[in-house]
Formats: C-alpha cells, sequence, structure tokens
C-alpha cells in the first residue's frame, strides 16, 4: 500500500539524494597544493569547510561556542610503501574505545601545552580541541587524504609561516611516544595495523557554516555518516541513520550504499508516493543537480511494441 501523504497540498513531494564526491584529478595536476575539502565536504559546509566543531556539536552533549576555532584530532595508521607513507581510513584501523582513551592518555600532556588548551571531548575516533596556535592551518580531511601519499596531504601554512612545522614537530613527538606505548605492542600480536600518528583537519568555527538551500528545505537527514548527523542537529532537524519507505517526502539522503535505495525510490516515483527524485552528484568536482519523475524512469526505445525498461542506477549514476 501507498503511504498517505503528508505534504500540503499543492506542495512537490520530493526526496533529495546526495553522492559523495571525489576530487578532479585533472585539477589537482594543476594546482601546487589540494583544493580544501572533498566536493561534497565543500557542499554541506561551505567553503571554509569547519568540519571539526559540526562534528563536535553532533557528538557530545556540550555546548559550541560558534566563535570558537576549534580542530578535530584522530589517531590513524600511516601505511609505509618503498618510498612514502599513505594514510589508513578510519574504517581499516579497528581503534577500540580503551585503545583511544590510553593513546590519548599519553599525548596528551603534548598537545594541551602545545595547542595551548584543554582537550573539549574525545571518542574512539574523534578528538577535539581548540586550535590556539594552529588556528591558521590548512588542513584535510581522513576522507580526503585516505589511501594516497601523504605528502601530498599533510596540513600548510596559509596565514602564518611556521605554524605546519609546529604541528609536524608535535605529530613527531607523538609517534616516537605510541611508537613504543602497550597499546601497539599488543595490537601488532593480534595482527592489528598500528597507531603510528596523528591527524589534524577540520579547522574553524561554527559560524563558519553555510547551509545549502537543500538540506535547509529538508524535514529530515538520513545517512550514516557522522557529519551528517552532526549537521542535523546543528539546523535542529530529525535525522536517521536508515531509510524509512514510509517518511520519503522532505528527506535529505547521504547512503553509503545509494543503489540499494534506488528500486524503493524509483518505486515512489511510479506510484506517486513521491514527485520527483532530486539527484546531486559532482562530476569532476562541480555541483551538479538533477530532477527525476515518474515519466523519466523508462528508456527510450525505436522498439514501441516492447514495454520499455525502468533505467537502472548505473544507468543514472553515469550519465
Amino acid at each position: 500500500m501507498t503511504p498517505i501523504s503528508t505534504s500540503p497540498k499543492g506542495q512537490i513531494r520530493r526526496f533529495t539524494l546526495m553522492i559523495s564526491g571525489e576530487d578532479d584529478i585533472d585539477e589537482l595536476e594543476g594546482r601546487d597544493q589540494p583544493h580544501q575539502g572533498l566536493p561534497h565536504e565543500r557542499f554541506l559546509l561551505g567553503e571554509l569547510i569547519p568540519i571539526a566543531p559540526v562534528l563536535l556539536l553532533g557528538q557530545s552533549d556540550q555546548a559550541v561556542d560558534p566563535e570558537a576555532m576549534i580542530a578535530c584530532l584522530q589517531p590513524v595508521h600511516l601505511h609505509a610503501t618503498r618510498d612514502h607513507l599513505i594514510l589508513m581510513g578510519q574504517n581499516q584501523i579497528n581503534l577500540t574505545t580503551s585503545e583511544s582513551a590510553q593513546l590519548l592518555k599519553v599525548a596528551l600532556p603534548f598537545i594541551e601545552e602545545d595547542f595551548q588548551n584543554p582537550i573539549l571531548f574525545q571518542d574512539d575516533h574523534y578528538w577535539f580541541i581548540n586550535a590556539g596556535p594552529f588556528s591558521s592551518l590548512s588542513s584535510y580531511s581522513i576522507d580526503q587524504a585516505h589511501g594516497r601519499n601523504i605528502d601530498w596531504w599533510m596540513p600548510r601554512d596559509s596565514q602564518e609561516e611556521g605554524v605546519a612545522k609546529h604541528w609536524r614537530k608535535l605529530q613527531n613527538e607523538i609517534q616516537m611516544l605510541w611508537h613504543i606505548d602497550p597499546v601497539n605492542e599488543e595490537r601488532e600480536q593480534r595482527g592489528t595495523p598500528s597507531i603510528n600518528s596523528i591527524w589534524i583537519s577540520g579547522i574553524g568555527k561554527l559560524n563558519e557554516v553555510q547551509i545549502p538551500k537543500a538540506l535547509n528545505e529538508s524535514q529530515r537527514l538520513v545517512g550514516q555518516h557522522p557529519l551528517l548527523a552532526s549537521i542535523a542537529r546543528l539546523l535542529k532537524t530529525a535525522y536517521a541513520s536508515n531509510l524509512d519507505e514510509n517518511e520519503l517526502d522532505g528527506t535529505f539522503a547521504w547512503l553509503d550504499h545509494p543503489h540499494l535505495a534506488w528500486p524503493q525510490l524509483s518505486a515512489a516515483l511510479l506510484t506517486k508516493q513521491l514527485d520527483e527524485v532530486l539527484i546531486i552528484d559532482f562530476p569532476k568536482g562541480k555541483v551538479r543537480e538533477r530532477i527525476l519523475t515518474g515519466k523519466d524512469l523508462h528508456k527510450n526505445s525505436w522498439m514501441f511494441w516492447k514495454k520499455s525498461e525502468p533505467l537502472t542506477w548505473k544507468e543514472i549514476n553515469q550519465s
């Protein structure tokens, strides 16, 4: 049975689906440093990409000063190849709560001395602190830098010279501490990647966030990424990690596996549960918005006597 729409009469029933974007490789080759932020990070938060204060707001119960410059610190594994180091993603290191707490305890005196501030909040993968002397660093999220040579993705000076050098000194000190820590001895015995470095990213203020129209107009946000849950809290908007077939209208979704949701969305268009699906993606790093209605779901064919087949997600995603 098709769920009854709760949209006011005359209002378009729309579902918005955002697809994660990647860096434009051609653009990167023509630059002297990476473009800060993945395309979808810039779309969600604006060009200054203040990820750290947004994540802090979403993951803790404490109030976040909208003018405070917040940094995100993350324990990471740097994988050594023949001639460079590669940053592994957080989902590859299987860091436990106790391991994270122990590693932070060891590094804490060095962190708080150099940042000139106390840690604000910690969980398994994220530690937050007022950026202090590191406020002007240009940095890159693990989502953007993982799987790549870190030489290109290390933090850089932007306004003040020597800040990146200061960070690298602190990073090296922590690396030496963790190298001999029992946490890593136990991880090596289990065959788990060692936690051999610390990463800084997302530096910015909550007041720097620029939310796009597509999110501001949504009634609920759906997705598994902690950034989306944090944005929902910032907007005071309903949030769910998984899609509910009875609550498609007014939803903005950023899904790990969007192809799995497509049969449900296309069926909702055909049964008129939805009037349109807005797809936001980022070909060559640029924002693209496409609206699909029920009429757009069938392929055009010169064989008019054959029933047309609905478009597959692969065809839509590659167009």
